[in-house]
């Protein structure tokens, strides 16, 4: 899966969810392996009790879209394996009208039903115990069709036909399943739980004119009398219940073959021609993950689902054969697509086919090991997109990746890679930073330690071994250590299964003879916890000193190690930025690396800015180390150099909000820095430029417009007031954006016409999101009403509430919680718990964290506390950085004459 991006059109807040109360409490219990009947190596976690699993399930579903139901029949093939007399699996909103159990020597037998739905669970109650043995349990059955992205649900969108500036009338509807990670149990009766994999034959009648789509294809389509049709699907492979898929609406599909695969996008009536550039990446990434992993894709075809609206929880759904993607992050539309959309589809859908192997064909035991899921989705999604794009340079953008994992893992509020989930909530809760980014950089420098032939050996080991079964993450350091013949687990053991980023200080480093002697020592870098007792680490670590290109590693145990490298010049620590630490220098040792700054490798710059900012804000150097840094780079230096100052530089503005005179200050020479680069690149594209320097471009006219550059904020007002060849596509949401960050009310008035009349359900999601983007309190307070109503559409209406929060925290958290009932509806049920806390991730009022406690007291379980503990965590940090490290850059600014 992968998550909500950080931006809704090009400014936007971070989101995700709400309230929920947590699922009973989840038990280890001995299983018995699904294939060999053999007890399990290890006590696998469940919700469920034990002693019947299932083998194949024959499901059959009449969705009555109009009216929002569903009928449905399933009879699940089943192994009893202690006697029983009940059958308990997992039910949401489901409402059953008949149980009957057949076997071979049984005659049918009904059974009494008994629905739990604090559970989440149905049991079926037989007059006698069952023996051990082979049945067959059907079932009949209603249910409900959502509005948001759980189970079975509808998205309404304005149709094709509809001509342009023509008010909506009626919408279209279509229906989309989302499961992961607890939500089949919502269209199906079923064991829904990873370890309980089984088969699936689904079919469903449908009305004529409509298409249904699902894992596999089509066996056969059958009008029936009254003029639906029958659409029976092809079994699958044995797999997890969260991986089916059911879709039905008027569709239209473009494919191509790759190799014997056929791969499809497939989109709403109309959508068709913004699918090219996704298909022709599924086609290319096809052929390379079937080398990489040296099993071919196993399923007939694979395709693409590109759905309007959103979700705060994900963007993109690996299920097997039949990838749920939203449109804004699979389709490339000409008219306001830009580079960073088209690396984003190219991202997302390199993601989501990692996961046909990495958590479709072989799959975690319990939701403790999700990493092994998306960690390593992750990290192939990185990999695959800097081989098949290097002319995009994204390898740069595993510091930025790095940095959004060491900023969540350096606060209490953090946890282990593989951490112990015992409820639905907490699984929800579990798709992290720590789990995405902290997975993937783990990986990252766990390959550079065993070397990349060795690690692809081993993950070839793990594929083939576990293929269409479950694993646990110590089943692939097992076959990582066979392959490679290295020793792994205790660093993997390390960096999974304890929380926290280890600090490596370079203490000093002098030069002997014709190489330097490095003494190092490890701590840990924590943002809230300044005299916390360190953790140890087993690091591996890499050094290298300027102007020599021949790195030295070495594994820094037991908290030192002293280390020689080659030449005698300053030491750079973690050349390459494979490692997951911060790194430290003494003065003597930062003093040479800033002054050679201009002559490291770019993505040796980020790092070293990044270790510095974070290290200044945290009071272990000074902040202004950075600036000093910043202050060094030429305007012709990597774009993503500049997008890391650039970034930095909108931080630094957003700490000083309230202060008006300070920064002001700041802002004219964070202007005067960035205003020349911007001159360079142009308002309008050079021929055959970089694919870098227009993203650049696009994110310095977001950020000058923060800063409140003038000239920036009316030349973009006056571009979009002439409309035409003066709003060039790739700028046009960033031109917009600016518009309505600074918009008076004719003008906010007349973007709401716009988003009203526009015919592109792409188009007109990014439209709302806009409307919230205003700077003015009272305009803000406009977007979020609206928010409310059923005009933006039901899935936009969190965005827009949490964009607004954005630039006015304390605003849309009130708001919400005033309207909790309201949002609630508007929110998946699986990001509840994480909504509200991070519509307050920008705050800086010690007033909120109450508000904050009260909330989680009233709505959350106390296992469920994880997100408003991050957030009040983050509160109080930049509540310390406003008093603590704005003076130091304040004198920065004064002694530098800025």
């Amino acid at each position: 899966m992968q998550r909500s991006p950080i931006s809704t059109a090009v400014l936007s807040l971070v989101m995700a969810a709400s309230l929920a109360a947590a699922t009973p409490a989840a038990t280890a219990a001995p299983v018995l392996a699904p294939a060999s009947g053999k007890p399990a190596a290890a006590l696998q976690t469940t919700q469920l009790p034990r002693g019947v699993r299932p083998l194949h399930y024959d499901v059959a579903i009449t969705p009555d879209a109009a009216h929002s139901t569903f009928a449905a029949s399933v009879a699940i093939d089943i192994e009893v394996q202690a006697a029983t007399d009940t059958i308990t699996l997992n039910a949401t909103d489901l409402a059953f009208s008949r149980a009957r159990l057949m076997g071979a020597t049984l005659a049918p037998i009904d059974a009494s039903v008994a629905v739990d739905a604090a559970a989440q669970t149905a049991s079926f109650k037989f007059a006698r115990p069952l023996a051990k043995g082979r049945y067959r349990l059907a079932l009949d059955y209603t249910g409900v069709i959502g509005q948001q992205a759980v189970g079975l649900f509808s998205l309404d969108y304005d149709g094709a036909d509809r001509k342009a500036g023509e008010y909506p009338g009626v919408k279209k509807r279509a229906l989309y399943t989302q499961f992961e990670n607890s939500d089949a149990r919502r269209m199906i009766p079923s064991w829904d739980e990873p370890f309980y994999k089984a088969s699936f034959s689904l079919q469903a009648t449908v009305p004529a004119g409509q298409t249904a789509v699902s894992n596999m294809p089509a066996a056969s389509t059958t009008t029936l009398p009254d003029g639906r049709q029958l659409v029976k699907f092809a079994a699958t492979p044995k797999m997890s219940t969260y991986l089916l898929f059911f879709a039905l609406g008027e569709f239209e599909r473009a494919s191509a073959m790759a190799g014997t695969t056929e791969v499809g996008v497939i989109t709403t009536r109309g959508g068709k021609d913004k699918a090219g550039f996704a298909l022709d990446a599924s086609k290319a990434l096809l052929g390379e993950y079937n080398s990489y992993f040296g099993i071919p894709y196993p399923l007939p075809k694979l395709d693409n689902i590109a759905a309007p609206g959103r979700s705060q929880f994900f963007s993109a759904m690996e299920n097997w054969g039949a990838i749920f993607t939203f449109e804004y992050a699979m389709l490339l539309d000409p008219a306001i697509s830009t580079q960073a959309d088209k690396q984003n589809i190219f991202a997302t859908a390199a993601h989501e086919m990692a996961h046909q192997w990495f958590g479709d064909l072989v799959t975690m035991g319990w939701w403790d090991d999700l990493w092994l899921n998306e960690g390593f989705a992750s990290w192939m999604e990185s990999r695959m997109t800097a081989q098949l794009h290097p002319e995009w340079n994204t390898a740069l953008g595993a510091v930025n990746s790095r940095e959004g994992a060491m900023s969540r893992d350096s606060v209490a509020s953090t946890h282990p890679v593989v951490q112990h989930v015992e409820t639905v909530e907490q699984a929800s809760q579990a798709f992290d930073e720590i789990t995405y980014q902290k997975g993937e950089a783990v990986i990252r420098m766990l390959e550079n330690h065993v070397g990349a032939e060795a690690w692809r050996n081993g993950v070839r080991l793990y594929m083939r071994k576990h293929a269409y079964g479950n694993t646990v993450s110590d089943d692939f350091w097992s076959a990582i250590e066979r392959a490679s013949g290295k020793k792994v687990r205790d660093v993997a053991h390390d960096f999974t299964l304890q929380p926290g980023v280890p600090l490596i200080t370079v203490a000093s480093a002098v030069c002997r003879g014709s190489s330097t002697r490095v003494e190092l020592t490890q701590g840990e870098f924590s943002r809230d916890q300044p005299n916390k007792t360190a953790l140890r680490w087993r690091v591996p670590v890499t050094l290298q000193v300027l102007g020599n290109s021949r790195p030295v590693h070495t594994v820094v145990s037991g908290g030192k190690a002293s280390v020689d490298v080659p030449g005698c010049a300053p030491v750079l620590v973690n050349a390459g930025q494979s490692g997951y630490y911060r790194t430290r220098y003494a003065p003597a040792q930062f003093a040479p690396l800033a002054a050679g700054f201009a002559a490291l490798a770019p993505i040796d710059q980020l790092g070293l800015m990044a270790d510095s900012w974070a290290l200044g804000l945290a009071g272990l150097q000074s902040p202004a180390d950075f600036l000093d840094l910043a202050d060094a780079v030429r305007p012709d230096a990597d774009p993503q150099v500049w997008g890391r100052i650039a970034g930095v530089y909108s931080a630094i503005h957003q700490y000083y909000k309230g202060d008006a005179a300070r920064q002001q200050r700041f802002d004219r020479y964070a202007v005067a820095r960035l205003s020349p680069v911007f001159a360079k690149l142009g308002w309008d594209a050079a021929a055959g430029e970089n694919g870098t320097a227009a993203n650049l471009r696009g994110q310095l006219l977001i950020t000058l417009s923060n800063l409140n550059d003038k000239a920036v904020v009316e030349e973009a007002q006056k571009r979009y007031r002439a409309g035409g060849d003066q709003v060039p596509a790739p700028l046009r949401q960033a031109i917009t954006a600016v518009v309505a960050q600074h918009a008076d009310a004719a003008t906010w008035d007349a973007l709401h016409r716009a988003a009203i009349a526009e015919k592109s359900p792409m188009i007109k999601d990014r439209m709302y999101g806009l409307l919230a983007e205003a700077d003015d309190a009272a305009l803000a307070r406009r977007a979020l009403a609206l928010a409310m109503t059923d005009e933006p559409g039901v899935t936009n209406s969190a965005s827009m509430l949490a964009t607004v929060a954005g630039s006015h925290p304390e605003m849309a958290f009130d708001f919400a919680l005033a309207n909790i009932d309201q949002v609630n509806a508007r929110v998946d049920a699986t990001s509840r718990s994480r909504y509200f806390p991070r519509l307050v991730s920008s705050s800086t009022e010690a007033a909120t964290i109450d508000k904050l406690n009260a909330y989680a007291g009233a709505n959350l379980a106390a296992g469920s506390r994880r997100d408003v503990d991050t957030a009040v965590a983050g509160i109080r940090y930049r509540i310390k950085v406003r008093q603590e490290r704005l003076p130091a850059i304040d004198q920065w600014l004064i002694k530098h004459g800025r």
